[in-house]
């Protein structure tokens, strides 16, 4: 054997050492949940305690069922807690058998099998007659669950982790519902914030609801869903402190703990988790039998049977509707983040929307501490209530006035503030107070330039001013703003429009204290708009001792005994110099 051949095999020798090696030192490594108070604790140098360590402090808690967890942090099945919860692991996501798939085409007129596809049958010469069929494991999974074929997988094969397990019976609607109370069909949330977020899911979480939330990054998603969570674990006057799983694909435990600590979280309930793989979260949720899961993000976990990474259209989709399974089985309310694409949808697009029962969205400026939360699908209540939250170093706080948002410091009659006007709007059930800048510059180089208000709807106005109240600001450049960034689209602010351009024609700064409502129609007449008592009932409220309204339900706002304001009623534009801008 000559020399080069040796030098070849010591190498060879030598890499196969390394590789059996670098084998041997890699073993399989269980990742405990871990409780909020053991993050705490492991963040401060002291012992971290996992979910296996806390099972005997526990057993007595009424919100987590005996033997959750065994003492090696291993899973450990028990028939009294499974049949307590009354659904499996297994009915949800399954493990797919290891082995190869083989995939044949045979002739649906004569049964001849070959292993490609041919254009027509060797043995009967027909065309269009050869199909596709799959052989072993995955066969089975191709009658079930309907998944084959939208699952993107193997082409051909379904999915074994989505099968349908007995048949469902039609029940009665009057045995469904006898001796159901309300605080069965709802999870209340107590406290102010519990309160403002509850009102937006539409009186409280329905229990085995699907929840989506999205918004741009960095907009207060997590933060949002962690508060959200102290406050089920807490629980209520009528519900005992139960476990909630908060599950993280992008953060570690410590940097949740961490979040947690600046905001002042001291819930003993609340556990921790960092995983992507969908089943073995799903089977600590087992395991642990929380109140509440959720899953931050959607786009961060995945299952193995499914093609595709993490984050893709597949994976996702196929996620959703295992945790959709997960959620009616169990009972449990699931909260999804997903994250927002640069179209504004949420990464799917839009598939996930059609999957889960409530979608929220969380919007706010980029320089503003204010955060809104709009629901903009709810198979559970009304898709018009709006939360208003500021972010604080603590988290989220309710905005106890949001008209505050869109109002300046309001200043007693000055020249300085003419071209000012508040109009009153609406935003689902909420109706706020915005303020509305116009100014009318003569010999401008710029004709007309607008800000949050719809340029055909201004020049509108601005037209109806000219020819209906015989205002000449023809020569005058306009602009118009609305406060804050706020976006007017409603037509109930025409009026304050109007008014704050009157007002910086004339030079005359608009009384303190003044708010307008109100449509303006080509004919220069005001009309009313939807839910004008509401409307002034809040003008009222902040403060406000006029309110400038249509004429024809001037005598119908009288009669709701509003003595503190005032209420004006107008006709047409020139009813409304007259009494506005008179001296």
């Amino acid at each position: 054997m000559s020399i080069p051949n040796m030098n070849s095999l010591r190498c060879f020798y030598t890499r196969a050492n390394s590789l059996l090696l670098l084998r041997s030192s890699f073993s399989p490594v269980t990742i405990p949940v871990r409780r909020l108070s053991s993050v705490f604790d492991s963040l401060s140098n002291q012992t971290v305690s996992s979910i296996s360590d806390v099972d005997t402090k526990t057993q007595a808690s009424p919100g987590i069922a005996k033997g959750a967890i065994s003492s090696r942090g291993e899973d450990k099945p028990e028939e009294k807690h499974r049949s307590g919860r009354g659904w499996d692991p297994g009915e949800v996501v399954m493990n797919k058998k290891k082995g190869k798939v083989k995939t044949s085409w045979v002739c649906e007129s004569c049964g001849h099998s070959e292993g490609q596809w041919w254009g027509s049958c060797r043995a009967c010469n027909k065309v269009g007659t050869m199909r596709r069929f799959s052989e072993g494991p995955e066969s089975r999974a191709s009658g079930g669950g309907g998944a084959s074929g939208r699952g993107g997988g193997s082409e051909g094969a379904g999915l074994a982790w989505l099968p349908e397990h007995g048949v469902a019976q039609p029940l009665k609607l009057s045995s469904v519902i006898d001796g159901i109370t309300h605080q069965q069909w709802r999870i209340s949330l107590p406290g102010l914030f519990g309160n403002e977020v509850g009102r937006v899911l539409g009186g409280g979480l329905a229990p085995g609801s699907l929840i989506l939330i999205g918004g741009d990054p960095g907009i207060g998603k997590s933060t949002l869903l962690l508060q959200i969570a102290s406050i089920i674990a807490d629980g209520n006057d009528l519900a005992q402190p139960a476990p909630v799983l908060y599950v993280s694909g992008e953060e570690s435990v410590d940097q949740i703990g961490s979040r947690a600590d600046r905001m002042k979280i001291e819930t003993d309930e609340l556990y921790l988790f960092s995983s992507s793989d969908l089943q073995d979260i799903l089977t600590k949720a087992h395991r642990l039998s929380p109140r509440a899961l959720i899953i931050d993000s959607i786009q961060t976990v995945y299952l193995k049977e499914v093609t595709g990474s993490a984050g893709g259209l597949t994976q996702v989709k196929e996620c959703t509707s295992t945790l959709l399974r997960f959620a009616k089985k169990s009972n449990v309310p699931v909260f999804l983040v997903g994250h927002v694409t640069k179209a504004g949808d949420i990464a799917g697009p839009r598939v996930l929307e059609h999957i889960v029962d409530v979608v929220l969205y969380m919007e706010g400026e980029e320089h503003s501490t204010y955060r809104l939360l709009r629901s903009v699908k709810n198979r559970f209540g009304s898709t018009d209530e709006l939360g208003v939250f500021e972010m604080s170093q603590a988290g989220l706080e309710v905005v106890s006035n949001p008209s505050g948002i869109y109002l300046s410091q309001q200043n007693t009659d000055s020249d300085v503030l003419a071209g000012l006007a508040v109009a009153v709007v609406m935003d689902g059930s909420r109706s706020f107070l915005i303020e509305v800048q116009a100014l009318c510059a003569t010999g401008s180089t710029v004709s007309r330039h607008v800000n949050g208000v719809q340029a055909s709807r201004a020049d509108m106005i601005i037209a109806v001013l000219m020819k209906q109240a015989g205002l000449r600001i023809q020569e005058s450049g306009i602009f118009l703003n609305v406060a804050n960034g706020m976006a007017l689209s409603e037509t109930a602010g025409d009026l304050a429009i109007a008014a704050a351009i009157c007002s910086s024609f004339l030079e005359f700064p608009i009384p303190h204290g003044v708010a307008f409502i109100g449509e303006i129609g080509l004919g220069g007449e005001i009309r009313t708009v939807p839910r004008m008592e509401k409307r002034v009932s809040t003008v009222a409220k902040l403060g406000f001792t006029k309110c400038v309204v249509p004429k024809s339900v001037e005598k119908s706002l009288k009669s709701l005994g509003l003595k503190e304001i005032e209420i004006i009623g107008c006709k047409n534009l020139k009813e409304l110099i007259n009494s506005v801008f008179r001296g």
